[in-house]
């Protein structure tokens, strides 16, 4: 007697990744219309598996060649540009050989994958150090001098000594670790990516959480950004406690 088509369904939504070549075979041999759409789709989500999984290797390139030195960490920041709120630096260790599925610039992600690798990296990290600099240092230092700080902060945050620091684009001043700066590093290195992912998902919290106590600037939907709503706010009640005023200065 044939398995039911609503069996095989849920056993193919049962699978992993790994196990869909075997599920595949399982189903080969059946010709019925409704089992050969499942086969199909099990088909393509595995031919994505495995590009993924190429993309992958692509993007440890670097955590590959430096693995010998020692641990390898991958640093980024997010919060250069907003009106309102901290500039947050990540500082990201990754097992040696961890490939994290779909883990990329966290600007190429949506918000719900966001936090579903913002929790994956939390767990298979060998350590994590977040840096968090305030709008008054960024009024006091400037954005870039405030960058630098944040990033050494998360540097300083590690429980374990880097050995390499593969950095999106910079090279921190006052670290005396060897650094690496990538061009575009968040989308060619798993590491600056995964911190790019943290920063990123630490900050958007935040500001989720600063918009009850600072309403009226829509911080939960721009996250202190110039959105149309955010300048409309200023303008209507001017800058509250968080702004930073020397972004602000020519519009209000």
């Amino acid at each position: 007697m044939k398995e039911k088509i609503s069996q095989i369904k849920n056993r193919y939504q049962a699978c992993s990744l790994e196990e869909l070549p075997e599920f595949i075979e399982s189903i080969q041999e059946d010709d019925r219309a409704g089992v050969k759409k499942i086969r199909e789709t099990a088909v393509k989500a595995y031919q994505k598996y495995q590009e993924e999984l190429v993309r992958l290797e692509q993007m440890n390139q670097y955590e590959d060649t430096y693995a010998p030195m020692g641990y390898v960490c991958g640093i980024d920041e997010v919060g250069r540009g907003p009106l309102a709120g901290p500039v947050v630096a990540a500082a990201v260790v990754l097992p040696k050989d961890c490939r994290i599925l779909y883990v990329n610039d966290s600007k190429q992600l949506s918000a719900k994958k966001r936090e579903e690798l913002y929790e994956e990296i939390m767990e298979k990290a060998v350590s994590v150090g977040i840096g968090l600099v305030s709008h008054e240092r960024i009024d006091e230092i400037n954005i870039l001098q405030a960058t630098y700080e944040a990033m050494r902060m998360a540097i300083g945050q590690l429980t374990v000594p880097p050995a390499v620091l593969l950095n999106d684009a910079v090279t921190i001043p006052e670290v005396s670790i060897k650094q690496v700066p990538i061009i575009k590093g968040d989308a060619k290195s798993a590491s600056i990516a995964a911190a790019s992912i943290i920063a990123k998902v630490t900050r958007d919290r935040l500001m989720e959480q600063l918009d009850s106590v600072y309403p009226g600037y829509d911080f939960a939907g721009n996250k202190g950004y110039g959105s149309a709503k955010h300048i409309e706010g200023l303008k209507q009640m001017g800058p509250c406690a968080i702004h930073r005023r020397t972004f602000i200065k020519n519009l209000i």
